[in-house]
């Protein structure tokens, strides 16, 4: 019998070479065996050496692939690009004039006697004061948070870390949309939390999918995105909301959303879950996208009689606020920079929709007109991987789909052609000239 080492040491070469290219897929395993006279099980430990190496990739129903590069290290959209001058993966929304802005409500922390205050340390629950101040500014038409029912963690990702933390044991399992925050997957591997992918459609998350995971086997909370969903946009409706809430309900499962996004749509977003299942809804927010990611801070609204357990957690991941990050915050939201900054970025993030459609009109982009992101189905032959190879090589980089799917799901192979575009980061004529980079290289095929 040949060593199947030997065997994927040929193809390794073959790849090397540049006989078999990025992209190019491999024969299916069967008719693998059969050319080089091999019994399926030695086709398939070749096809497995080849993926543990990192040098092909296979998707569910579709093939294996060789793979465009080496397998990434690190976390997906956890750093800067520091290859790519034109950076469409992190985004972090920015204002014109807004360090003018912000600088005037740090003037007034910066006296000694206040600063000496603002560094001290904070507790999970902050001060009546920023409370009070976050309350005001997550309220909606119909919903206003009970201020003491108000936490702070240093970011909006370290509030989900959080809720997660008290909501689920180790070992425990959170139904999520098919595609989800990648940065969430990397939570739950740290909290040893299985995410569960739950089948959604054009308005999200779907409450007969929700139900029936369940039913199949008990979850112990959900995290949802129903306000512009990223990656795709999406934004559930006022009866998708009232309907998941009655599952929720029903299941006796807990919730964490996450409305990071929901500022940018304003009232048109819709209430949040909260809204509609107060006792089962932790609601998470921030400032990053709002004002700026070096200096922020995340909120997380609990239900009654749920907040001690919730903070003991934050408390204990070392993801409390800084209080200088929270006397900030209510500076800024009291004096009308929050409000002025969410008004510019509004209306810039209209202006960078009008460019993706300018620039990739033909092609199949969804995205919301009021979002900083786009999710982009490549046209064939192009997969995910090679075309983030191919955009990093043009000096662009985007993220490529699969980062964004739950487990071996259909998800996974629904994003292998996708790549989600952050329109966020970068000046809009640098953005512009991107865009009509990436639509050259995606007409010009592999």
């Amino acid at each position: 019998m040949q060593d199947y080492r030997r065997i994927a040491d040929g193809i390794a070469a073959d790849i090397a070479a540049g006989r078999l290219r990025p992209g190019q897929r491999l024969p299916p395993q069967r008719a693998f065996a059969r050319r080089h006279g091999l019994a399926p099980s030695t086709a398939g430990r070749v096809y497995g050496e080849l993926v543990r190496r990192g040098l092909v990739v296979g998707e569910v129903g579709r093939g294996t692939f060789v793979r465009a590069s080496p397998v990434p290290t690190g976390r997906a959209l956890a750093e800067p690009a520091t290859t790519a001058p034109v950076n469409l993966e992190l985004n972090y929304p920015s204002a014109p004039g807004q360090s003018e802005l912000l600088s005037a409500g740090l003037a007034p922390l910066l006296r000694p006697d206040v600063l000496a205050e603002a560094t001290r340390t904070a507790a999970a629950a902050g001060t009546p004061e920023v409370r009070e101040a976050a309350a005001g500014l997550l309220a909606t038409a119909s919903w206003r948070p009970d201020p003491d029912r108000l936490l702070f963690a240093g970011n909006a990702r370290q509030a989900v870390a959080g809720a997660l933390a008290a909501l689920v044991p180790p070992g425990g399992r959170v139904g999520v949309e098919r595609l989800t925050y990648p940065l969430v997957k990397e939570i739950a591997a740290r909290l040893g939390i299985v995410l569960v992918p739950i089948a959604t459609d054009e308005e999200g998350l779907r409450p007969d999918a929700l139900a029936a995971a369940h039913r199949s086997l008990p979850l112990s909370a959900v995290y949802v995105q129903p306000t512009l969903h990223n990656p795709t946009s999406v934004t559930a409706g006022r009866e998708r909301r009232g309907l998941l809430a009655g599952v929720l309900r029903e299941a006796g499962l807990p919730v964490v959303e996450d409305r990071i996004w929901s500022f940018l749509c304003g009232d048109e977003g819709g209430e949040p879950l909260a809204a509609y299942a107060p006792e089962r809804t932790y609601v998470v927010d921030g400032l990053s996208k709002r004002v700026a990611p070096g200096l922020t801070a995340g909120f997380l609204v609990v239900p009654e009689g749920h907040g001690e357990k919730a903070a003991a957690a934050l408390r204990s991941g070392g993801w409390t606020a800084g209080r200088f990050a929270l006397e900030a915050a209510v500076r800024w939201i009291g004096n009308g920079t929050v409000a002025r900054l969410v008004a510019a970025k509004r209306e810039d993030a209209r202006a960078r929709q009008r460019l993706v459609a300018e620039h990739l009109d033909g092609f199949a982009v969804r995205a919301d007109p009021r979002a900083y992101f786009a999710w982009w189905e490549l046209p064939r032959p192009w997969r995910a991987d090679v075309f983030t190879a191919a955009a990093a090589q043009r000096g662009i980089s985007v993220t490529p789909g699969p980062a964004f799917a739950v487990g071996r799901s259909g998800a996974e192979g629904e994003a292998a052609d996708c790549v989600r575009l952050g329109l966020a980061s970068v000046p809009p004529s640098l953005l512009a000239g991107a865009l009509r980079t990436l639509a050259g290289v995606a007409r010009t095929g592999l």
